[in-house]
């Protein structure tokens, strides 16, 4: 497959099933996305629609049964599997960030060490960077806090700031205003997306709202399997 350089995701014809009690069932059936540099885009659907399986192919964190995928100019969809869980790991270390709606902040870290987290095992750690973001976000008072003593809308955005912190060229946001209120969800979106805009990072973003959904460059819906 031929990657167009302004390029950061390609998928072509991905099929995931999953194994259930009942049988087989087939998630996705024949996905085509293209991501370019610089964009966000929105992917919508209905609860169990498999938008959090695309997110996930994407992430390198499962593996498609059929089909092409290419992250950041990475085939990680083929070749060896221990290969690939190597390339994958690295992928995400390295030049993905990820937002979930669970947070996923690291309990007995301060808000600062939770900022720097993901940028330190980039290797990519920059305080003035990471002090740029603290204030954006609004969280310069919070650093010595920890996350059970914020808000949602506080750890959302210390999540928001450890997937930007090493500056990635792209960020894959999971629902990430699920757990807030629309007011603070509102909020939190839309600092994440002129945090995104600002840095010229891509951005996949799985939601279920379209008000939050128009906010994106673009936007995509994944229903029966398929995206339209």
């Amino acid at each position: 497959m031929t990657i167009p350089a302004d390029h950061v995701v390609l998928a072509r014809d991905l099929v995931k099933s999953f194994q259930t009690a009942g049988g087989q069932v087939a998630v996705l059936n024949g996905v085509d996305l293209t991501l370019r540099r610089g964009e966000s885009l929105a992917v919508t659907g209905e609860s169990g629609s498999g938008k959090s399986t695309l997110l996930h192919l994407i992430a390198g964190l499962d593996l498609p049964d059929s089909g092409q995928l290419t992250v950041l100019g990475q085939d990680i969809a083929r070749g060896d599997a221990r290969a690939d869980d190597r390339t994958r790991a690295a992928l995400r270390r390295d030049q993905v960030g990820m937002i979930f709606q669970q947070f996923n902040l690291i309990p007995s870290l301060t808000v600062a060490a939770n900022l720097s987290f993901q940028a330190r095992l980039a290797d990519r750690h920059d305080p003035a960077r990471q002090a740029e973001l603290a204030e954006a976000l609004g969280l310069s008072a919070l650093l010595d806090r920890y996350p059970e003593q914020l808000s949602g809308g506080q750890q959302q955005r210390v999540a928001i700031g450890r997937a930007l912190g090493g500056q990635p060229p792209l960020v894959l946001a999971d629902e990430p205003t699920g757990n807030l209120d629309e007011a603070t969800g509102d909020a939190v979106a839309a600092l994440m997306l002129a945090l995104v805009r600002q840095q010229g990072t891509s951005l996949v973003l799985v939601t279920h709202s379209q008000r939050l959904a128009a906010l994106c460059d673009r936007r995509v819906h994944l229903s029966a399997g398929r995206l339209a």
